[in-house]
């Protein structure tokens, strides 16, 4: 029976579906308590299943048995694709569960950003509203702005649908190949990345974390950006040079940002993004809701059963296979 290793909490019924197919060990998270019993596993695991581990070089040594890698979210940062690959090891994300609940959590930063909702809601805690409300506490319209996404896959698309459709909004998008049929269906208009960032009142990332994506936008990208732009990313940390960002914020080059994701997670306790009021921060919880969580690991249950009875997985992500 194939052999599989759970890193992620499985609800009970997944675990018995899973049982009917596998031998599952399940380990509620990676712990220093349980890491050395993880490690006594993997040696006879054929599949992993779980969210965030680095599936390295080096883990691979220690499980000379995997066939099979899925992660239980859309990122797919932690796989070292090229040595997975080239050892015959299928690797597959679950994409499509979290899609519209990321949308959402995007354009709540792009609202909470321009309405500076999170400020406002500090000032009033500390008790500062004590008169009419000054015009240097307004913050700037939404509706009939120009939104510029980064990246036009499934949560761009939906990023898109809620811009176009909810705030009659103008939307621009850029990405590696430029697709027609998408423009075409959802009235959007192709820009190259230094006309996007020129033109946008918003600028979205929606992208996941490459080699081609890392530091996309740098120095020179915040400097293309209008003074009065907002930059959101509910992509990668590190699609952002995060030092290049702060330096902008405390300029005020542009005027503000919206961050869901960090170059290092969880955000240091340090941060200059924390002393920041031009910016607004979630801690990474894009698909953090109860419905969502619970359907991104049914999908991922999914995709290895499908691998299981010899059909290929429907988010396979190995370039070649």
């Amino acid at each position: 029976m194939f052999k599989l290793v759970a890193y992620s909490r499985l609800s009970t019924a997944l675990k018995q579906k899973l049982e009917q197919f596998c031998d599952v060990t399940v380990f509620d998270g990676i712990t220093e308590e349980n890491k050395a019993a993880f490690i006594e596993a993997l040696q006879e695991a054929e599949g992993l299943l779980g969210d965030g581990l680095p599936v390295t070089e080096a883990l691979l040594k220690q499980a000379p048995n995997l066939r099979y890698v899925g992660n239980i979210s859309a990122g797919y940062d932690n796989f070292d694709l090229k040595i997975m690959t080239a050892q015959g090891i299928v690797a597959v994300n679950a994409p499509n569960a979290l899609t519209d609940t990321t949308a959402d959590l995007i354009f709540g930063l792009v609202l909470s950003s321009a309405r500076r909702i999170a400020e406002m809601d500090r000032y009033v805690r500390a008790k500062k509203w004590t008169s009419k409300i000054a015009t240097d506490n307004f913050g700037v319209n939404v509706h009939h702005k120009t939104i510029g996404i980064i990246g036009m896959g499934r949560i761009g698309r939906a990023v898109a649908q809620r811009a176009a459709h909810g705030f009659d909004m103008k939307v621009l998008y850029t990405k590696r190949n430029r697709d027609v049929h998408t423009e075409q269906e959802l009235n959007i208009d192709y820009r190259a990345l230094p006309d996007l960032l020129r033109e946008s009142d918003f600028v979205c990332i929606t992208l996941p974390l490459t080699d081609e994506t890392y530091h996309l936008i740098d120095e020179n990208e915040l400097r293309m950006m209008k003074s009065t732009a907002i930059l959101i990313n509910g992509g990668r940390g590190s699609i952002i040079n995060e030092s290049a960002l702060i330096k902008a914020l405390q300029n005020k080059e542009i005027l503000g940002a919206g961050l869901d994701v960090y170059e290092q997670e969880p955000l240091p306790l340090n941060s200059a993004l924390l002393k920041l009021e031009n910016v607004v921060l979630s801690p990474h919880v894009g698909s953090a809701t109860e419905e969502t969580r619970a359907e991104m690991v049914e999908e991922a249950v999914q995709n290895l059963l499908q691998f299981i009875n010899g059909d290929r997985p429907s988010n396979l992500l190995n370039p070649s296979f």
